[in-house]
């Protein structure tokens, strides 16, 4: 197994258990404790966990779109729900509207009004709070459970076959050069396919996760149309992703 699926097995692993020993990653990855603690501490490097005796846990319990929970719905509640409005006034009737995985989505759905709308999503809670309204037509591609997604074979084929007016994309990380990047590699298809699918593409990212990378950059910062961050976001900062040719609102 070559390093980056080990790291992904690791990051996999650390989003469902939250902490791992050395011995269990070794008995996962079949492969020696000082390799697993030598992949250990390029991912510390990185800043995405955080070495402790005998394993490593996450270094932010917020998963920047993977849920697994409630500490992560609560996480930097003020930020998403303004990000979530201002990306909801971009919606207007009838739209055809891709939501990705992800706290600052799944406030979209609850705020989203009861109207004519047709909505592609994949994750299961914002599945269940776009089921309370009736005029929103849902469309639910399919596959097996993936933390709080749905993700198939072919999951990312369907949304490929359709047109969508506007998606809005959850990141864990963006970056100038590394562009909009998540820990593992299995929601990478649906990304890409919401992105390329869609007339407009509209990243709802907080503003802490700007200037970071994680393991698996999805897209470029040019395949985005807009950029929608938070008020704490900086006027330097944002300037910075506009040279990408990126609108970037996050100011009131």
């Amino acid at each position: 197994m070559n390093p980056l699926k080990r790291h992904e097995k690791i990051m996999e692993a650390l989003l469902e258990r939250q902490e791992v020993t050395v011995s269990d990653l070794s008995e996962l990855l079949q492969v020696t404790g000082k390799t697993v603690r030598e992949d250990l501490d390029k991912l510390e490097s990185m800043g995405l966990l955080v070495r402790v005796h005998g394993g490593a846990m996450l270094a932010q319990n917020d998963q920047y779109g993977i849920l697994n929970s409630r500490g992560a719905l609560e996480k930097h509640q003020s930020e998403k729900t303004e990000i979530a409005e201002r990306a909801l006034a971009y919606i207007k009737p009838g739209d055809i509207v891709a939501l990705d995985g992800g706290s600052t989505t799944l406030e979209m759905a609850k705020r989203l009004d009861n109207q004519p709308l047709t909505v592609i999503t994949s994750d299961l809670y914002v599945i269940a709070e776009l089921t309370k309204k009736e005029q929103i037509r849902l469309v639910v591609p399919g596959g097996a459970r993936v933390r709080n997604m749905l993700v198939g074979d072919d999951t990312a084929a369907f949304i490929s076959g359709l047109n969508i007016h506007k998606a809005f994309i959850s990141t864990t990380a963006l970056h100038p050069e590394f562009g909009l990047s998540i820990y593992t590699g299995d929601l990478v298809p649906l990304k890409k396919a919401m992105i390329a699918a869609a007339q407009q593409v509209f990243g709802v990212v907080d503003h802490y996760k700007f200037g970071q990378f994680a393991l698996r950059t999805f897209a470029q910062c040019a395949e985005l149309d807009y950029i929608i961050s938070d008020r704490h976001l900086d006027e330097e900062t944002a300037a910075l992703y506009r040279q990408s040719g990126v609108q970037v609102d996050y100011q009131s």
